[in-house]
């Protein structure tokens, strides 16, 4: 869903500020040490729980936080759901122990960057951690289908109908882009596809994203597969 970007060494990125929110505090301290072998990476703050982590997030303001979703209290869900409110907003990666959740799909409705299943090899993290931190998504078009597939069931027609009537809010142009947003693919490979500028493009992918209240594409591929339009679904 993104555009290849040159390799710059990680001692010469910018630095992400990370927080860790997790009720466990082994899989902190764990999580902690894994991020802090990355030169680029610096771990900010710890939560115990989604209240903590939004109090923590309004105080350190992180670039990019790591949210268990199952936590006492405010859980991973709610607390998603206030950060992607804030201004700036940071990004958000779930974790769960399942690779298809319906609390996962939840979590990328509310704003989600993306999810990771909790034994994510710690390079396979601080990749996506970097990934995150440029606003690109942490999953692949076909593990967002894969979750729609699997948790599909009781209210699947009327979620269909919302999602079509929202997708039906926009121009001609703007749908196609969104639906290719949906098939994973990158402004550049849309921009080729379609025969139209990369700005241009962008500029359709902003529009979709300011008349749908959506704050990613994750959200956007999200909403096409919800609407039966993925590349199955056409």
């Amino acid at each position: 869903m993104s555009e290849a970007e040159p390799s710059i060494p990680p001692s010469m990125q910018p630095t992400i500020d990370v927080l860790i929110a997790d009720d466990d505090p082994v899989v902190r301290f764990g999580l902690g040490m894994m991020l802090r072998g990355a030169a680029d990476l610096r771990v900010v703050a710890e939560a115990g729980d989604g209240a903590e982590a939004i109090e923590l997030a309004r105080r350190h303001e992180p670039h990019v936080v790591l949210m268990d979703i199952r936590m006492p209290g405010t859980d991973g869900i709610a607390a998603t759901e206030a950060l992607r409110a804030r201004t700036p907003a940071p990004e958000v990666i779930v974790f769960t122990t399942f690779d298809a959740d319906a609390h996962v799909l939840r979590a990328l409705r509310a704003g989600a960057a993306g999810f990771l299943v909790k034994d994510t090899p710690p390079d396979e993290l601080v990749v996506a951690i970097r990934h995150a931190a440029q606003g690109r998504p942490v999953l692949s078009p076909e593990v967002t289908r894969r979750l729609i597939d699997r948790v599909a069931g009781a209210g699947q027609d009327t979620r269909r109908d919302a999602a079509r009537r929202k997708l039906d809010s926009l121009a001609d142009r703007e749908r196609t882009v969104a639906v290719e947003i949906g098939a994973g693919r990158s402004n550049a490979e849309i921009a080729a596809l379609h025969h139209i500028g990369l700005a241009t493009v962008k500029t359709h992918v902003s529009a979709i994203l300011t008349k749908l209240d959506l704050t990613n594409r994750v959200q956007v591929a999200v909403l096409v597969h919800d609407a039966g339009l993925g590349p199955q679904g056409r």
